[in-house]
């Protein structure tokens, strides 16, 4: 094949992983940018949630879990999203929240309780925070796009403009 052959038209599409915690009050504030960016883009750029629990949120690495387990289950990002616009609650409540979060959405909150339980999901939520420590991920929201990492959790203001900038670029060099 020569250099200047079309890319095959299967190319994958830009990712945009996110790396959140649940508990998290900038994640919070985050989702708007999340949603608008889910919602001008679709399936042509892939957002990945990358767990990145902080030791000062005690109910931030089951709430991880718990998200994996949405993902399971095929409701993943909706469950992130009601998790987030609840972060007061789950400082307060705790895990029971999470699995009643997960009864509201139409989710097997049994299993999730049971997922809770038998940690069947530690070791994904482990790997994203060890990779994310790798990256220099310090603190959340922090995004990474086309090989740049961008800090929310510092401030957010232009964040979602440049994320659109990356992606946008990217996916012009698509065929």
């Amino acid at each position: 094949m020569s250099d200047s052959s079309p890319a095959p038209s299967d190319a994958p599409v830009p990712v945009l992983d996110v790396w959140c915690e649940l508990q998290c009050p900038d994640c919070r504030t985050a989702l708007d940018d999340i949603r608008a960016l889910r919602a001008r883009y679709g399936e042509r750029l892939e957002l990945r949630l990358r767990h990145f629990p902080l030791d000062k949120h005690r109910h931030a690495f089951a709430a991880a879990q718990a998200a994996e387990e949405a993902f399971a289950q095929g409701r993943g990002w909706g469950y992130v999203e009601a998790v987030l616009g609840r972060v007061a609650e789950l400082d307060r409540e705790g895990e029971p929240l999470l699995v009643h979060v997960a009864r509201e959405l139409g989710l097997d909150a049994e299993e999730f309780d049971t997922a809770l339980i038998d940690g069947r999901h530690i070791l994904v939520v482990d790997a994203d925070q060890a990779e994310g420590k790798a990256i220099g991920v310090t603190g959340t929201p922090t995004y990474v796009i086309g090989g740049e990492r961008l800090d929310g959790g510092k401030s957010q203001e232009g964040l979602r403009e440049r994320i659109e900038e990356i992606a946008d670029r990217l996916l012009s060099a698509r065929p």
